[in-house]
């Protein structure tokens, strides 16, 4: 029992809350006995003690990397910290930052090895584990190499989310039939010069083909910032906060 609770201390987050002026998101350090993992964490407004809330995990692109805990945050801050949605859709939102020059997941990823990504995973079972998250609704966000991440982790822990939000990702067709049970809202423009449109094309056949039934949102004439389009979609959060796993 010692041994357990020293293992599990030893995943808690380290942190020194610093609150950021205006964003709300607090400024933060995950430390497991292998990781570090700088990430910020918005918390539901008026949280109730005695109340679970959903989890949004949103991993950022490949600019986005580094260790200074700030840059993380440059897309996503007006669609969490709106309001509106605030109240709505009361939730916890992380947003990991990946070190430099390594992606989220691995790039063959029948290739075997530790990557930020299943840092990711521990950091949201420690979250799990400090708050009152409601562990049948944890969602899965990201874009660009983050959406590339999403992929990853939606096939490679189905079991672990209730939906997911690629944005101009790619990944593995032949690993995807293992999350076709996942709900997904994919995003891509067709102009995207950086990654291909057909990369999430073919994701997304991926799915059907395997009995799935993925939604898909392809902007005409868009390039590599689908996510303006697709973070500012009304319907978004009303999709997302609908999904649960059910057991």
């Amino acid at each position: 029992m010692k041994a357990r609770v020293i293992f599990l201390l030893s995943l808690m987050i380290t942190s020194k809350a610093m609150p950021q002026q205006n964003t709300g998101f607090e400024k933060l350090t995950f430390v497991s006995e292998t990781d570090t993992l700088p990430y910020r964490l918005l918390r539901p407004e008026r949280a109730k003690v005695n109340k679970k809330y959903p989890l949004v995990v949103f991993l950022h692109g490949a600019g986005e990397r580094g260790r200074d805990n700030e840059i993380n945050l440059k897309y996503i801050t007006p669609l969490f910290l709106n309001e509106i949605n605030r109240k709505k859709f009361p939730a916890y939102v992380v947003v990991p930052q990946c070190p430099p020059g390594i992606w989220w997941a691995p790039q063959n990823w029948g290739e075997p090895g530790h990557t930020p990504a299943h840092t990711v995973i521990k950091l949201i079972d420690s979250l799990a584990i400090q708050f009152n998250i409601e562990k049948n609704r944890i969602y899965l966000m990201g874009l660009s190499m983050g959406g590339n991440g999403t992929w990853y982790l939606l096939a490679t822990y189905p079991e672990k989310f209730a939906a997911g939000v690629p944005i101009c990702g790619w990944g593995n067709p032949r690993l995807i039939p293992a999350m076709k049970n996942v709900p997904v809202w994919v995003f891509h423009g067709d102009a995207d010069p950086v990654v291909p449109v057909d990369r999430s094309r073919e994701l997304v056949n991926a799915i059907r083909q395997a009995g799935g039934n993925p939604r898909y949102t392809e902007y005409p004439g868009v390039g590599h910032d689908s996510w303006t389009p697709a973070l500012s979609e009304p319907e978004l959060l009303k999709w997302l906060f609908s999904k649960r796993i059910r057991k």
